[in-house]
């Protein structure tokens, strides 16, 4: 019989050919799995495999997160990664029936995504001291997000060969590997411009990196983490008390179409959102801002108020 290291190493293999996923999304399913793995060999003492986990076994492990008193995000989370993992072992005909298929997790709140308005991104983009090389480097990066708003590992990822200038589009490799073509504004085309002929020509770039559009000063491409670094300054920079990060570009990208009055369907395309449902979540508009569309368009509002 398998034991669980190898059904383990088994579903990690399908999350990457099969399904495709990021690695973070496929480290993140497997570990939610080595954590039941963890349950039943180690705290239960159960030692039995994976093929004979019963519905019992995963509701007690769900009433074990629960008193362990973890969010209910991350048992949402835990939850998804097991039923993933079982459906897994129910498509390679390993199982018969899958013990999760009636599991449910925690109902969860719909968390509205933190904005910036226009405003505070233009104090940040102004914010900027474009006077060094890296000032020049810095700007181009926060206009690039907040005119496609893609995710920072679409950003470090960000390839000269994928920059079309002359249409005005970015070719972006999202999750999962899917490639999606992003709109650019202008100021954000020239910004890149004006680092990449200023800044970015009078580096030495290492080999292989030759082909990535921004990089740090010793010629490899930016990390992760240092993209939040220099969102983070600018926030600072720029006296917004607040915590921002690139994703916070990302929402405000995206809440700023929406409520200018681009389609859903559109914004679901630039984001790379697999389900509109993800991208209803920024039609979140002011209370005010819809009483006064009702007050002022709807034809029954128009109306006097008469006495009955």
């Amino acid at each position: 019989m398998k034991d669980w290291d190898i059904y383990i190493e088994e579903f990690a293999d399908y999350l990457k050919l099969e399904r495709a996923l990021s690695e973070n999304s496929q480290k993140a399913y497997v570990s939610d799995i080595e954590k039941l793995q963890q349950y039943v060999v180690e705290i239960t003492d159960l030692h039995i495999s994976p093929l004979h986990i019963e519905q019992q076994h995963l509701l007690d492990f769900l009433a074990y997160i629960f008193d362990m008193g973890l969010s209910a995000t991350t048992q949402a989370r835990l939850l998804a990664g097991i039923k993933a993992f079982f459906r897994f072992l129910l498509y390679q005909d390993l199982i018969e029936l899958d013990p999760s298929v009636l599991l449910e997790g925690p109902k969860l709140d719909r968390k509205l995504p933190d904005t910036l308005n226009f405003h505070q991104i233009e104090q940040m983009l102004h914010a900027i001291d474009l006077s060094t090389p890296e000032g020049i480097r810095n700007r181009a990066i926060l206009e690039t997000l907040y005119s496609s708003g893609m995710r920072v590992t679409e950003l470090t990822e960000l390839k000269i060969s994928n920059f079309y200038v002359d249409i005005g589009f970015l070719r972006v490799i999202g999750k999962g590997n899917k490639e999606r073509l992003v709109p650019i504004g202008r100021d954000a085309i020239r910004h890149i411009q004006t680092y990449m002929q200023e800044v970015r020509n009078r580096l030495e770039i290492k080999p292989g990196h030759e082909n990535y559009i921004f990089l740090n000063r010793r010629g490899a491409r930016l990390t992760r983490v240092m993209i939040f670094y220099i969102v983070k300054q600018a926030a600072a920079d720029a006296g917004i008390n607040k915590e921002v990060s690139p994703h916070t570009f990302r929402h405000s990208f995206a809440t700023h179409l929406i409520e200018g009055g681009a389609d859903l369907r559109a914004v679901q395309d630039m984001l790379g959102h697999v389900s509109i449902t993800t991208t209803e979540i920024y039609t979140h508009l002011d209370r005010d801002y819809l009483r006064q569309v009702i007050t002022e368009c709807h034809p029954r509002s128009k109306r006097p108020i008469m006495d009955v």
